[in-house]
């Protein structure tokens, strides 16, 4: 499935590192999913008001789909959206874009499946109903739900 830049309305700006670049001149392959976290992280502060303090997420699996490689003279953004809402996961995808002369052209897609854990007794549990419903009504149409 090809992914569009208007099915997001999230989007954060990412910040390439000197040390993110590999002896060929490209953003290493294994940073793609810290870009990816950096921009979860400020989407569950800034929109969902996630305390992870309380309930914390933890990653069940990654997708990383390169397309064309990211350097360190490129200005960088992460647009990300919630897919599925289970009862204890969740899917975020990530759109990773460079900015061009002629728009924003998307260089890396990947899928993180989320899963809200519960530290003190080392099990996942059901997504906090608040954060719950703010994924909802934030990432609204388009947003699969089931409870399994």
């Amino acid at each position: 499935m090809a992914e569009k830049i208007t099915d997001y309305k999230f989007k954060t700006p990412i910040s390439i590192r000197f040390s993110d670049i590999d002896a060929v001149g490209h953003v290493n392959n294994a940073i793609y999913l810290t870009y990816f976290e950096v921009a979860r992280f400020n989407y569950w502060r800034e929109i969902i008001g996630w305390n992870l303090q309380e309930n914390g997420v933890i990653v069940g699996r990654s997708e990383v789909n390169y397309l064309k490689p990211i350097t360190l003279d490129d200005e960088i953004f992460c647009y990300l959206r919630v897919s599925r809402i289970g009862n204890s996961s969740f899917d975020v995808m990530h759109l990773l874009v460079k900015t061009t002369p002629d728009g924003e052209e998307i260089c890396t897609t990947g899928k993180t499946v989320c899963i809200s854990y519960d530290y003190s007794v080392n099990k996942s549990v059901p997504i906090p109903h608040q954060e719950r419903q703010k994924m909802i009504e934030y990432d609204e149409p388009g947003l699969i739900l089931n409870t399994n």
